[in-house]
């Protein structure tokens, strides 16, 4: 990670210090923002490959720095708050935040955060096909499509593969319900909620080597899914 820049923003000193110390170890060059401007013009200057934000800025909501970045970079963003609500999370995730940690935090889960956004960054696939990905027993092409476990075929209808291609797109980052009904259903009306609950449950059905206890699709309670990369 020796060539890694990571941006954070918080308008008190001793939460940057904090940050800051947190991942010395994992040998980036932190540089710091006190401000939503600041933060932005950072951004933009120095391209960092990630953000730590901060909501509780003192000129500009949090929310409002999180839309404006990622009008331009793909960054991942960590979003840091002492707000615990879902609704809060909803809003900062459809903004364009990928993950979210309420303060007091661990300095132990925010090193591994950092790792995982900073590693799916580095992965992320360039234009074209996507190659088959092998993960817990599993042998997915999402181009073909097709999907097996333990080399035997199994069938996915045409919703489970555009849940499951979205999932895959964005693995390790939560996606809100909205996000996931608009990527699958599109302006469709109706209770998303209820319609993500019935095709999630299906689709783990077919994928999950325990349903009851899943490990590759998890639920993120009051926000929406993740596709664990990592299970």
């Amino acid at each position: 990670m020796s060539d890694d820049v990571v941006l954070v923003v918080d308008d008190e000193p001793q939460i940057r210090r904090l940050v800051r110390n947190v991942l010395a170890a994992e040998h980036v060059r932190v540089i710091e923002a006190a401000n939503g401007r600041d933060a932005i013009d950072q951004a933009a200057a120095e391209r960092p490959a990630l953000i730590v934000l901060d909501l509780g800025l003192p000129d500009v909501q949090g929310a409002d720095v999180c839309r404006e970045v990622r009008g331009w970079s793909s960054a991942p963003i960590i979003v840091l708050s002492a707000r615990h609500s879902d609704q809060e999370k909803v809003a900062l995730l459809d903004a364009g935040a990928d993950d979210y940690m309420t303060k007091p935090f661990s300095s132990s889960e925010l090193q591994a955060r950092v790792r995982a956004q900073l590693r799916r960054a580095r992965l992320a696939p360039a234009a074209g096909p996507r190659p088959v990905i092998e993960i817990d027993g599993l042998e997915i092409d999402p181009v073909k499509p097709s999907l097996k476990r333990g080399g035997v075929a199994v069938h996915l209808t045409k919703t489970e593969w555009e849940l499951l291609r979205t999932l895959l797109k964005h693995a390790g980052r939560t996606l809100t319900h909205q996000q996931l009904f608009r990527a699958v259903w599109g302006n469709s009306s109706g209770d998303m909620q209820q319609y993500l609950r019935v095709h999630v449950r299906s689709l783990r059905r077919k994928i999950e080597s325990d349903p009851v206890r899943p490990k590759l699709i998890v639920t993120e309670p009051g926000v929406g899914y993740r596709f664990e990369n990592e299970p």
